[in-house]
């Protein structure tokens, strides 16, 4: 069994490091002309994961704008799921989970068990419980060989106060969620199962991630601001391990398919070494 480190690296290889995201924002869905209904949900999100899940290594799906119609968004971000491995692309599932105990242990099983019907290759989780609060998630995810993605110091301007704030270890409270996450990929080749969120708008030298040796899921860039210079300053011209995350500057081009690949192919020129 391959680890998601493994594929990670595999794939961004061939495909590029642009993380895609597919989020039926309701502003986007009056854009292409659809219904804020199930209907138009479907007609979004199963047009977009044609278009561009063949062309990227990670397509992200944002969860909160399928729970909003229920039960049958729940199931069009199944078939999101299914068509995405069907294009050989792995799905990041954007869900900021995090609770304590057997709460977080059924988050878990929900998302990252065998055979669990949202089950992809890694998801994002909230530590704000502690860290330590995410061991479920963690062990349930390195068993089946898939990877979890930490937030540690993201790219909204709420976010500053809580974590850079100085904990009692003398670190920010992002940074020692850095470490912790750098202590669990500790020799694991070429990469890391378990990454971090950090904002491609943040302040240059907050945070170290020389150790951290997984992926960095790095919003902000496109509609948020960030440039691929933007990035390439922050984590380095090679953008090693580095995911930088795009939803609305694609997928406000379409809802033709093939303007959605070029937007695409765009944000992946811009963001070659």
């Amino acid at each position: 069994m391959t680890h998601f480190g493994q594929r990670l690296a595999a794939l961004t290889g061939q495909r590029g490091q642009l993380c895609a995201g597919v989020d039926p924002h309701p502003g986007l869905l009056d854009a292409w002309g659809l219904p804020r209904d199930a209907s138009g949900l479907e007609r979004f999100a199963l047009t977009a994961t044609e278009a561009i899940a063949p062309e990227v290594a990670v397509l992200k799906p944002q969860s909160a704008f399928f729970e909003a119609y229920g039960a049958a968004g729940i199931a069009v971000l199944e078939r999101v799921v299914a068509l995405a491995r069907q294009a050989g692309t792995l799905v990041l599932l954007d869900v900021k989970r995090g609770d304590i105990g057997s709460t977080m242990a059924a988050y878990a099983a929900a998302y990252l068990a065998d055979g669990a019907p949202l089950a992809a290759d890694a998801i994002t989780v909230s530590p704000y419980l502690g860290f330590g609060s995410l061991e479920p998630t963690l062990e349930l995810a390195r068993a089946g060989g898939r990877g979890v993605i930490v937030l540690a110091r993201t790219s909204n301007p709420e976010a500053a106060g809580l974590q850079n704030a100085v904990s009692a270890e003398r670190t920010s409270v992002a940074q020692g969620i850095v470490d912790a996450v750098s202590a669990r990929n500790a020799g694991l080749s070429p990469l890391g199962d378990t990454g971090v969120v950090v904002g491609a708008t943040i302040g240059s030298g907050e945070l170290d991630l020389s150790a951290l040796n997984g992926p960095v899921l790095a919003p902000g860039y496109g509609a948020q601001g960030a440039t691929a210079d933007d990035l390439k300053r922050l984590f380095g011209a090679g953008l090693s391990g580095v995911l930088p995350a795009s939803s609305r500057d694609i997928l406000k081009h379409g809802p033709d398919p093939a303007a959605l690949r070029a937007a695409v192919s765009r944000a992946q020129r811009e963001l070659r070494p």
